[in-house]
């Protein structure tokens, strides 16, 4: 009976070191949002996943994958224009935003409107300038497909594919995205120490970007205006065409900026594509408004060696390991 035990205890722990191995929340950090018991975490389910993100099939006139969006050199962002691009070259409203330490996000999107990350992917698979589809047209396009007929049946020991168990699947190559390498991490792990710049910059983070970049995600997760002059162009009013409430007016939900050395342009219309002009913005650009964040109302003061310091510290937060990992990257 003892060595009963001792067996069910040694596969107990197996479990868990597997489950460790697809989804690790470094030391130190907040528990994550998302809910694991719900859809648990299996290597063929994340890699079904992964294979759906760059499955252009996903998308009305097969041009265009999550990946399009998203690509994994720019922290899973796109970099060579300022709003998203879909089908028949059509433009989005938006600048893509990076899909980093999602697990740890209660909402999504710029403006929050959705709060459910197995539903996330509904937004883009339907919407008429990016993908234009539906989930029941990619369903039937999956299961016409040999390929995910045995993609699914390792998944779920059931080849006919459906929409809950596509987006979970989506959903499962999504939480494997971790970015906790950079060398702000292994600092903080006394690992490493910062340059004399990269600590200076540290310090004028800490006092002037920490209360809305909060670390370890470096984002509070919460919507905020930060005093960018309206696009006439694009004429978007942020979260309150969610909530309806007018307080929410021009807020947009606060990004990461781990790796933000890689996910230019910047804000959620793509205005910025230098951190040089990102910080300008908050010293001398910001617009007073009714929402406006009240403790951006006088800017940040900031002197020109301490806007290079201040940037060498942002440096920091690039993780190499994590934009270049190959298991994030199409699957071969």
């Amino acid at each position: 009976m003892r060595n009963y035990i001792i067996i069910f205890i040694g596969l107990l722990l197996c479990a868990f070191i597997i489950k460790d191995n697809y989804f690790t929340s470094p030391d130190n950090w907040p528990k994550p949002a998302y809910d694991f018991d719900r859809n648990p975490l299996t290597e063929n389910k994340i890699l079904l996943g992964r294979n759906l993100f760059y499955e252009p099939m996903l998308s009305k006139d097969y041009s265009v994958t999550c990946e399009s969006c998203h690509s994994p050199f720019s922290a899973f962002t796109h970099i060579d224009h300022s709003l998203s691009h879909g089908i028949g070259d059509s433009i989005g409203s938006r600048n893509s935003p990076t899909l980093i330490n999602l697990a740890w996000q209660k909402t999504f999107m710029w403006d929050g409107a959705i709060n459910n990350l197995d539903m996330q992917a509904l937004a883009p698979i339907s919407h008429p300038d990016e993908m234009g589809s539906s989930i029941n047209e990619v369903v039937d396009r999956l299961n016409l497909s040999q390929k995910y007929r045995s993609l699914f049946y390792k998944a779920f020991a059931d080849s006919v594919a459906t929409g809950e168990k596509t987006l979970k699947a989506i959903s499962q190559f999504l939480l494997t995205l971790v970015s906790s390498e950079s060398k702000y991490d292994s600092v903080m792990r006394k690992e490493s120490v910062f340059t004399p710049k990269e600590a200076r910059g540290y310090k004028i983070f800490k006092k002037n970007c920490s209360s809305c970049h909060t670390e370890p995600l470096f984002t509070n997760g919460k919507f905020t205006n930060n005093g960018l002059p309206i696009d006439t162009s694009l004429h978007d009013i942020g979260r309150v065409q969610i909530t309806l409430d007018p307080s929410d007016s021009f807020k947009f939900k606060v990004p990461t900026l781990r790796n933000i050395e890689y996910s230019y342009p910047y804000m959620h219309d793509g205005r910025f594509k230098k951190l040089s002009q990102v910080i300008k913005h908050y010293t001398k650009g910001i617009q007073n408004s009714a929402t406006l964040d009240p403790q951006l109302s006088k800017g940040l003061e900031l002197s020109s060696a301490e806007r290079v310091d201040l940037i060498n510290f942002l440096l920091t937060l690039s993780d190499r390991k994590f934009v270049f990992n190959p298991e994030y990257q199409y699957p071969k």
